[in-house]
């Protein structure tokens, strides 16, 4: 494993037969036990669009695993030479030029990761491009159903809100679809329903989907709610599809859901999740936010420890 870029280049044995044991042993080991596996190791950080969790886990995880952050950025957009016009294969050459092991960037455009990994002398690791995928979300999310469920098998599973520009959704269909036993179903305003590559990928691998209008209709039957917001800075305004009550996660929908079922959403939420809803043990959102840190930790020490 060199670059991460798309969740198509893990398997399911990779994913428990060394992932999985790889997080948990992150996730068990105490915080002032210092790993200390990637000491000397260094990361840049370049963020071309804002992040709370997936910036600082990233950060903290080099941190706690003995490296060092030696430059971060969440706005390159405007506070580098990417308001000049540099391109991103002239700025990955430039920052591989500094000797870094290791690369994080999230890009505002579909592909750039790729395109940035092409010309890269380090490991890239995709935080995120544009509407297209967010990999290290994604197997913090499959890490999340594993580890609230004790499997991902026989999963059935809500995708809800904009599913056309979510790129945490994308990712996530294609990774779960790895497993055995699995549905899907699709939530979401006409106008943002999910693209077709995704739902050819999953006819091909024989994962029954179905779309549907209303969460309430299916909510008694999941075993995951994944809640996702409106992608208003990809062009996907609120007023576009009205309200979001067709997918909204209050104490109507928890009242319908099953006991063991979960509700997760890689935040930041707007209105699909009622803040009544927190308290609930099967609210796992925040779990999920903090499983970040030990996904990325254990991303970080299989690359470079």
């Amino acid at each position: 494993m060199n670059h991460i870029i798309e969740t198509q280049q893990f398997n399911r044995e990779w994913l428990e037969n060394e992932f999985f044991p790889e997080v948990i042993k992150m996730k068990q080991r105490p915080k002032e036990n210092s790993l200390n596996s990637l000491a000397g190791k260094e990361m840049i950080s370049f963020f071309y669009e804002p992040s709370t969790r997936t910036r600082l886990s990233f950060e903290l995880a080099m941190k706690r695993l003995g490296g060092q952050v030696v430059f971060s950025t969440e706005n390159a957009k405007e506070f580098s030479s990417v308001a000049k016009g540099e391109i991103i294969e002239d700025t990955v050459r430039v920052l591989c030029g500094y000797g870094p092991d290791v690369i994080v960037l999230r890009t505002d455009q579909a592909g750039m990761a790729q395109r940035a990994a092409d010309f890269s002398t380090v490991p890239i690791i995709n935080a995120g491009d544009g509407d297209h995928q967010h990999p290290t979300q994604a197997l913090t999310d499959i890490y999340t159903i594993y580890s609230e469920r004790g499997r991902v098998d026989d999963t059935v599973i809500a995708m809800c809100g904009d599913l056309s520009r979510g790129r945490t959704v994308r990712s996530l269909a294609y990774l779960i679809s790895k497993f055995s036993g699995i549905k899907i179903y699709f939530i979401s305003p006409e106008a943002a329903r999910m693209r077709d590559d995704i739902k050819e990928h999953l006819k091909e691998n024989k994962i029954p989907f179905e779309e549907v209008a209303d969460l309430r209709e299916i909510a008694s039957g999941v075993d995951v709610i994944y809640d996702t917001r409106i992608q208003e800075e990809r062009g996907a305004l609120l007023m576009k599809y009205g309200k979001t009550a067709f997918w909204t996660v209050n104490q109507e929908v928890m009242k319908m859901m099953k006991e063991d079922a979960i509700v997760m959403h890689p935040l930041p939420r707007l209105e699909e999740i009622s803040p009544e809803v927190d308290d609930d043990a099967r609210a796992a959102y925040f779990r999920q936010a903090t499983n970040g840190l030990y996904v990325r930790m254990a991303l970080l020490n299989m690359i470079l420890g």
